[in-house]
């Protein structure tokens, strides 16, 4: 019987495969990994043409998943995402046709140029990882992820994602333009053509749902979950804040943490783990009062300051 390889050489052969494609984005390919392990979603912001859609092709070819891609745009329905019911006369009943949400890896591309219904059909396909049609509840392939863009300049013909959407996003990320040396590495390496057209899987969608499985078993210790919830709970109460993060972003912050704890190799979370993913779970789930965006205060600025203001516990390792 051969030997099972290690969880973690698996993820670092991911993560190689990524970086082959995307370069220079090291931190974001492990921010979207962590996502994936930790069985979230990503939405990735960023103006067009960094690189967010072939990352998400590089994903699904590593692990050898299903891959489907939705162009949003105002004319999609949300029956052309979910699935529609069609009559055949023949049976003479009603079979139901999958939309592409059924799938390992879904792409919403610029996902708010959808309307806020069809947004809303992707509201149950996030939580509960189904699709009721005629009241028949059809369940999502395992493992699957929702990867969302958007473009934050262009706002003509779009739809803003309403609070509860984007609270069930565990992620959101940037791409950002590449640094001159890396631009230049990457004329070379586009020269034969996408360098996504030419990966092969380097794993399996079964294999990733074990690995999920296994950060469960990440240890976070009581003192270091106490430091967590209290962030949370700030942005509840800063003077700036509407809206600040809800439990489910507790749940989502405490799953990331361990997720990203696992791809540094470690079995326990440590406080930097904390800090440094406290910006992509919890920056777009934050609704800042109107007199405080007009005083150009945003939702990183007030992390900054609750960061600097509670307590790193002494001992929250292992």
């Amino acid at each position: 019987m051969p030997v099972k390889e290690p969880s973690i050489s698996v993820i670092v052969a991911v993560k190689e495969n990524l970086e082959s494609c995307i370069l220079g984005k090291s931190f974001e390919i492990q921010l979207l990994l962590t996502a994936l392990l930790a069985g979230g979603h990503v939405l990735i912001e960023d103006v067009p043409g960094t690189g967010k859609t072939q990352l998400i092709k590089a994903l699904a070819k590593s692990m050898d998943g299903e891959y489907r891609r939705i162009q949003c745009n105002p004319d999609i329905l949300p029956s052309d995402i979910t699935g529609v019911s069609v009559f055949h006369p023949h049976e003479e009943r009603f079979v139901f046709r999958p939309g592409p949400v059924m799938t390992n890896i879904l792409l919403a591309d610029e996902i708010n140029r959808a309307t806020t219904k069809t947004q809303s059909a992707l509201l149950e396909v996030m939580e509960e990882r189904s699709v009721t049609a005629d009241g028949v509840t059809y369940p999502l392939p395992h493992p699957f992820i929702l990867c969302a863009t958007q473009n934050p300049i262009d706002f003509e013909g779009t739809y803003m994602l309403p609070e509860a959407q984007l609270d069930r996003f565990m992620l959101k990320i940037a791409m950002g333009y590449p640094d001159a040396a890396t631009e230049k590495s990457m004329l070379q390496t586009h020269s034969q053509g996408q360098p996504v057209d030419h990966l092969k899987p380097v794993t399996t969608m079964d294999r990733i749902a074990e690995i999920q499985r296994e950060i469960r078993e990440v240890h976070i210790s009581e003192a270091l979950a106490d430091y967590l919830l209290e962030i949370v709970r700030r942005t509840r109460e800063h003077e700036a804040v509407l809206l600040g993060a809800s439990p489910r972003a507790s749940l989502a912050f405490m799953t990331a943490t361990k997720a990203y704890a696992f791809l540094q190799g470690r079995g326990y979370v440590l406080p930097d783990d904390v800090k440094i993913l406290a910006p992509y779970v919890l920056g777009h789930r934050i609704l800042l009062r109107p007199e405080s965006r007009l005083d150009s205060v945003n939702s990183t600025q007030v992390l900054q300051q609750i960061l600097r203001q509670v307590q790193v516990p002494v001992s929250a390792g292992r």
